[in-house]
């Protein structure tokens, strides 16, 4: 893991000042990583007959559709407010200042499907924990929320379902 975990890279004060971004970019930039990655994540969920992944915006879109690819299975999207075309299902929730909202079609799951979560990176858990909601609220059973990464000094993991978190790497 440390080929993947080392062609991340860092980017200092950023979104804003005393925040190390963790730049994903690089490794979706060469193929032979991105592939590894994919197929990695891949590799876990075989033979578990997942009819859905989620992807959530914006990077979860990219890991999404490729495990998606892979596993023969739908993507669903979680969009920022106002950017899905049909009827949504809103879920706000608590950021470290103020709030946040994502929707997601009303019929993008149905009842009894089961959904594999997948974003880029897991940090303080608040996004992810609002998409878990989502899906149980429309009858989905989360298989797993998966990550390329996992910040775990900010704890996001406790705010997820117990057992059902998976990180390929971990910083």
């Amino acid at each position: 893991m440390d080929e993947l975990k080392n062609i991340i890279r860092d980017i200092p004060d950023f979104p804003k000042k005393g925040i190390v971004f963790k730049d994903i970019t690089t490794l979706l930039a060469d193929a032979k990583s991105f592939q590894r990655m994919v197929d990695l994540l891949a590799h876990r969920y075989v033979g578990e007959k997942i009819d859905k992944v989620v992807g959530v915006e914006a990077r979860g879109f990219i890991l999404g559709a490729a495990l998606a690819y892979k596993l023969g299975a739908g993507v669903v999207l979680v969009r920022k407010p106002g950017k899905l075309p049909s009827e949504t299902f809103s879920k706000t929730y608590q950021l470290e200042y103020g709030t946040d909202s994502l929707e997601i079609h009303t019929d993008a799951i149905r009842k009894g499907e089961k959904v594999l979560i997948a974003d880029d990176v897991l940090a303080t858990g608040g996004t992810m924990s609002a998409v878990v909601e989502m899906v149980r609220d429309l009858g989905g059973e989360i298989v797993e929320c998966c990550f390329l990464a996992e910040l775990d000094f900010l704890g996001g993991r406790k705010k997820l379902p117990d057992g059902k978190v998976f990180s390929l790497l971990t910083f």
